[in-house]
């Protein structure tokens, strides 16, 4: 004989599962285990230092700072009303009921006679230097003669003549006092976007987006050498000043080192993720430096072709990089900022605010004049030392013109630095000159000396 189990639904089952577990644990409810003082402690070091580690450890460093600052700095001032005593004051000091000794590093540093020490006491707040005073520059020619927009320009080291680059596929070379056109160069079949004139050979170097790197012997106004390699278009390149090699690079992300005799890729300096948007050339350390549309400058070693630093301070693409003629700093310019970097392991100087446009390039000359041109057809002209902005121009479009036609594609200064040449997304070069007639009393500084902000990384 089977017996019928009776059958309870779940909500009795899980009730007495329930009873059972509240009886057997009802004497025992209300008593907490008793805290282990100690690993409590252990608990609460441990969360503090996962969550807080970079905060404690910034702390400790700036303290460190701070010490070394005060040491460095010496002692402080001595309090208003302090007199050192004479020697008068010396002598009656021995009959005084209590004689006095001033035992401070202040007076010890001045019974000593160090005036180093002396000078050290009392610092100033530091404020900005008084900018040199530039001469305002003004347009003085126009030269038309492009159909498309006009992209590059490079100034020969002789200074008679200059190139321009355009998207009418052709290179025109024009003399420099006149503006008349000497020359012009097919060959390209699409947009001409980098031009480099040798000074060791009489060699013009050009590139495009059609992908192809050209080198043209002046002589005979023919192509003489082609260098293959780039996977697309090529944007920039520059020559190297004392060796045959020269640097290209452009939208495939990569700059590539050419034997400029052999044509050989001698390196592909690979590291942006972005489009190459300027490279430059210069003999001592970093021999190349490239701005990318990553946002990034990168210093490169040429010898063994790898990235020595990478400086991430843009926020926006870079889309120009200029080297000062005689120190040994660059400028990068981008949409958020102008800012200037020392060579050679590239360490900010200062930002140059204000230009709100997107730079695409600049130009600088001996007398510390740097120009910044954009999108939008404005120049800013600063002070190199200071970053004072003198003066501010909008480029006039060409007549039946739209005004969104004024776009400054590149710039660069003549070998004697007084000459600004300029070219234009309305298919003209303009050229500026300084003003003969100004003086510092009729175009003054604008300049009050502020004490320095904080920079802004």
């Amino acid at each position: 004989m089977h017996e019928e189990v009776q059958r309870h639904s779940v909500h009795t089952l899980v009730f007495r599962s329930l009873k059972r577990s509240h009886d057997m644990f009802l004497s025992n409810h209300g008593l907490l285990p008793l805290v282990d003082e100690k690993a409590e402690n252990i608990r609460k070091l441990v969360k503090a230092r996962d969550s807080y580690g970079l905060v404690f450890d910034d702390v400790k460093k700036m303290q460190a700072m701070k010490q070394l600052q005060v040491i460095e700095s010496g002692p402080n001032p001595p309090p208003p009303g302090t007199v050192f005593p004479t020697e008068n004051e010396g002598t009656n000091n021995e009959t005084a009921v209590v004689p006095f000794t001033d035992t401070s590093l202040v007076q010890r540093n001045v019974l000593n006679n160090n005036p180093n020490q002396v000078a050290n006491l009392i610092r100033k707040a530091p404020s900005m230097p008084k900018p040199k005073w530039h001469a305002p520059w003004k347009l003085y020619r126009v030269i038309a003669g492009h159909l498309g927009w006009v992209r590059c320009v490079t100034v020969e080291p002789g200074n008679e003549w200059f190139a321009t680059g355009s998207a009418d596929r052709i290179i025109k070379i024009w003399d420099l006092a006149s503006g008349q056109l000497k020359v012009s160069l097919t060959g390209h079949v699409s947009t001409v976007r980098g031009l480099a004139v040798s000074s060791r050979h009489p060699y013009l170097f050009s590139c495009g987006e059609d992908r192809q790197v050209k080198c043209w012997d002046l002589e005979y106004n023919k192509v003489i050498r082609h260098y293959h390699g780039h996977l697309s278009a090529v944007y920039t390149l520059a020559l190297h000043p004392t060796i045959d090699v020269l640097v290209t690079a452009g939208r495939d992300s990569t700059a590539r080192v050419w034997d400029m005799r052999t044509k050989a890729n001698v390196h592909t300096l690979q590291g942006h993720t972005h489009t190459v948007a300027s490279v430059i050339c210069q003999a001592s350390e970093p021999q190349v430096v490239t701005g990318s549309h990553d946002t990034t400058i990168r210093l490169w070693d040429l010898a063994a072709g790898k990235s020595i630093c990478t400086l991430t301070n843009h926020k926006k693409s870079v889309r120009s990089l200029v080297f000062h003629p005689t120190l040994n700093m660059f400028a990068s310019g981008s949409p958020d900022n102008i800012k200037q970097w020392k060579c050679p392991d590239g360490k900010f100087i200062q930002n140059l605010s204000g230009h709100n446009a997107i730079v695409n390039c600049l130009a600088v000359n001996p007398e510390g004049a740097l120009v910044s041109g954009g999108d939008n057809g404005t120049l800013f002209f600063w002070d190199w030392r200071t970053g004072y902005n003198f003066q501010r121009l909008q480029a006039p479009v060409q007549p039946g013109s739209m005004d969104s036609e004024a776009g400054i594609f590149s710039m660069i200064f003549d070998q004697s630095g007084s000459r600004l040449i300029t070219t234009e997304a309305d298919k003209t070069i303009k050229i500026y000159k300084e003003d003969d007639t100004a003086t510092e009393e009729t175009h003054p500084i604008n300049w009050k000396p502020d004490i320095l902000k904080r920079r802004k990384y």
